[in-house]
């Protein structure tokens, strides 16, 4: 541990001498060492995908790591999942009460900023951690698709294609070349195993990728059947071999 580092890791409300909460960066640390999950816009709607690698006995017929919202909202998570699963809880109530007094559909940034506004809580008071989760939100309200991403800091941001987890910034770094705004659902969903082939370990079947859209036509979450990940998957690897290897 360097000198100057001793003593400040261990209060959350201490800043370093130069300037730096240790704890917010571990918390961050965690969602770097999370499997990937990756998210992308289109102009027909969102695509969420995350890498869970279940064991040989275990029953993944329900994702872990993929949450629904709302009728329009999913989520993609990647750190610390308990975490997620009480950020998701906290949503799902945050929406269905902003439905009963508004009547109308949450917004997905008015999501982002609520759960983020939370971790900047657990941020600034002694007696609590930072969540050591980061959050990709996908929807579409009035016809538009929309992407956010949050992380343990409080910190909301939006965009068009985000990977977050292990491996994130190469895979980040490949959706910035390959990435358009003109891309069908089908050519998201592609693109997106692509990514998570890119970065995970096991290169071959699609028993460790979890697929969710919700389409711009009918506004609606829908998780991706297997069979139709099976033909993403090929489809990657006949478009990109190059990241295959």
């Amino acid at each position: 541990m360097l000198p100057a580092q001793q003593g400040y890791d261990r209060a959350i409300t201490v800043f370093s001498p130069d300037g730096r909460l240790y704890q917010v960066e571990y918390a961050i640390e965690t969602v770097r060492r999370g499997t990937i999950a990756v998210g992308i816009k289109c102009k027909d709607g969102i695509i969420i995908a995350v890498e869970e690698k279940p064991r040989k006995l275990q029953i993944s017929n329900t994702a872990q790591k993929i949450f629904q919202i709302d009728d329009h909202v999913g989520v993609a998570a990647a750190g610390y999942i308990p975490d997620a699963r009480s950020q998701v809880d906290n949503a799902r109530f945050f929406s269905q009460s902003n439905k009963m007094i508004y009547d109308e559909p949450v917004e997905v940034e008015t999501i982002a900023k609520h759960l983020a506004d939370q971790c900047q809580q657990y941020t600034q008071y002694a007696g609590v951690r930072p969540y050591g989760v980061s959050l990709i939100l996908g929807g579409v309200v009035n016809n538009t698709p929309q992407l956010y991403l949050t992380d343990p800091s409080g910190t909301y941001i939006s965009y068009d294609a985000i990977a977050i987890g292990s491996g994130s910034d190469q895979v980040t770094d490949f959706l910035e070349k390959t990435y358009n705004s003109d891309l069908s659902l089908d050519e998201a969903a592609t693109l997106a195993a692509a990514g998570i082939y890119l970065s995970s370990e096991d290169k071959e079947g699609t028993s460790h990728i979890r697929m969710a859209s919700m389409k711009k036509d009918t506004g609606l979450y829908e998780l991706i059947p297997d069979e139709q990940i099976v033909k993403y998957a090929k489809d990657a690897k006949t478009k990109y071999p190059h990241e295959q290897k």
